[in-house]
């Protein structure tokens, strides 16, 4: 399964690390924070040497709905409440300011990514449940208007419209700024992944899995979720996934890009690729690992598409991707706590791309000395108030339930001889559970299904033919291969 973009896109290949390295920062994860942080300092004339696990872009970075905005949904009240008037500004400023740089780098080194600025809508169907989310984001020095529905394109009563938001097509974009980011000196290793991080007296040591070593003076870990126990990020955050499907309707699409409140959540833009009629839509979040049947999450949205817009719907990709929330709404970015020379960014809450260029940019400043008025809203080593406190001990409680209970009542008695192509799922086999696969030439994938972070149970994604972990969103391919972090070691064949 190929999301849209990296199906209709490509970025250049780069070589494997095969031999010791030696840099002033490295930078670990190729993904859109990851290349951002680089190319930042990289500009500054540093040297930088960025190693990615897979391919740049290769999983949420490159499956993104692809919105650089400030707008993230109905927000702003809940931050004001929450954090009070000055932090919820702070918030605002910098995603607005890191949409507006997302432009000048379009700009600055001409990366052809289709490109626009366009309105982003937050919409409800309840009359005057809006309202006050529009007067704290007005409040707040955003370009926020709270509007008529009729405008949004899809059924509304009311919304709050944000003007000069961008949309992109997000692996042209990643391609830009890795060409920028070689062409500063900066250094690209892909398939190199990194297992382990230590820090040392000079600086920190990164350990990749093909033994090969890198020494630097300051490390960033920009991998969705830090991998291993790197700062406890793993009990502090939830993971989080959604899925997409790019469509083409039978009159144009909605020029703006948009999202509902309530439940289900849908979230649209305009697909230029698909032509004046081309919409992309996602929704269906739920949990990573709590769901099996995520076939039917893919239904829904296709379900959406035809009856909004009266037509038989078949949508011509599907995807998905996952990221990781915070207790208190704000994402984690900073030096990790208890180290000298480790930055990490992580909790992002699905709005990365504006998030993610936030992060790069504190990163930057932090590792630089410059001031940054928004470092310590984002300080990485916070634990939140009393309500965020009480989440973490609850979802931590979840994660010990699921832990405790493993698959009992899950797996399927029997053998595998009558495993159809292209189904998976655990299955009891002599006393053990094993995880199987048949894929579509009709090869035999099993593992055990126990994820390598920490130990928790896996469940079987059976639209995405994936193990997914509901304890911290690790995620491995049908051979057991990791997919997503924090795991950084393969299952166990069986």
């Amino acid at each position: 399964m190929v999301s849209v973009w990296s199906a209709t896109a490509e970025i250049p290949s780069y070589d494997e690390l095969r031999a010791d390295e030696h840099a002033e920062i490295v930078v670990v994860g190729g993904g859109w924070v990851g290349l951002t942080t680089a190319l930042l300092l990289a500009q500054t004339g540093a040297d930088v040497v960025l190693l990615e696990a897979r391919r740049l872009g290769a999983r949420t970075s490159g499956n993104t709905t692809a919105k650089v905005t400030s707008q993230h949904g109905a927000i702003y009240a809940d931050l004001v409440d929450r954090h009070g008037k000055d932090k919820a500004r702070l918030y605002a400023e910098a995603n607005q300011a890191a949409v507006d740089q997302v432009a000048g780098l379009v700009q600055q080194y001409g990366i052809d990514c289709e490109f626009l600025r366009t309105p982003a809508y937050v919409y409800s169907s309840e009359p005057g449940s809006l309202k006050g989310e529009a007067e704290a984001a007005i409040s707040l020095g955003l370009p926020a208007e709270l509007t008529d529905g009729s405008e949004v394109g899809v059924p509304a009563v009311e919304a709050v419209r944000f003007d000069g938001q961008v949309q992109l097509h997000p692996v042209k974009y990643l391609a830009g700024l890795a060409a920028a980011f070689t062409a500063a000196g900066g250094r690209i290793y892909e398939q190199t992944r990194v297992v382990e991080l230590d820090e040392e007296d000079d600086g920190v040591q990164a350990t990749t899995q093909g033994g090969p070593k890198v020494r630097a003076t300051h490390a960033v870990v920009a991998t969705l979720l830090p991998f291993g126990l790197t700062g406890g990020y793993f009990a502090r955050t939830r993971p989080q996934q959604s899925h997409g499907i790019a469509v083409r309707l039978p009159v144009e699409a909605p020029v703006g890009m948009a999202i509902s409140t309530g439940s289900p959540v849908r979230s649209t833009r305009p697909w230029p690729g698909g032509g004046p009629n081309g919409l992309i839509v996602v929704g269906g979040g739920h949990e990573t690992g709590s769901v099996e049947d995520t076939e039917a999450i893919y239904q829904s949205l296709t379900d959406w598409v035809g009856s909004t817009w009266n037509f038989s719907c078949r949508p011509e990709y599907r995807w998905s991707a996952h990221d990781y929330s915070t207790p208190d709404l704000i994402p984690y970015v900073g030096r990790s706590p208890g180290s000298r020379s480790t930055f990490v960014a992580t909790g992002m809450h699905k709005w990365g791309l504006s998030n993610g260029t936030v992060a790069a940019g504190i990163i930057r400043d932090l590792i630089t000395g410059r001031d940054n008025p928004a470092a310590g809203l984002y300080h990485a080593g916070r634990i939140g108030d009393a309500h965020a406190v009480a989440k973490l001990l609850k979802d931590n409680l979840k994660v010990g339930k699921d832990f405790a209970t493993g698959h009992l009542g899950r797996a399927v008695h029997g053998g595998l001889d009558h495993l159809e192509v292209g189904q998976g799922g655990l299955f009891e086999i002599d006393g053990d559970t094993v995880g199987a696969y048949r894929d579509e030439a009709g090869a035999l994938h099993t593992v055990k299904p126990i994820c390598t972070h920490v130990g928790c149970v896996l469940n079987w994604n059976n639209a995405d033919t994936t193990w997914d972990c509901n304890c911290h969103g690790s995620r491995f391919s049908p051979d057991g291969a990791v997919l997503d972090g924090p795991a950084t070691k393969p299952l166990d064949r069986t």
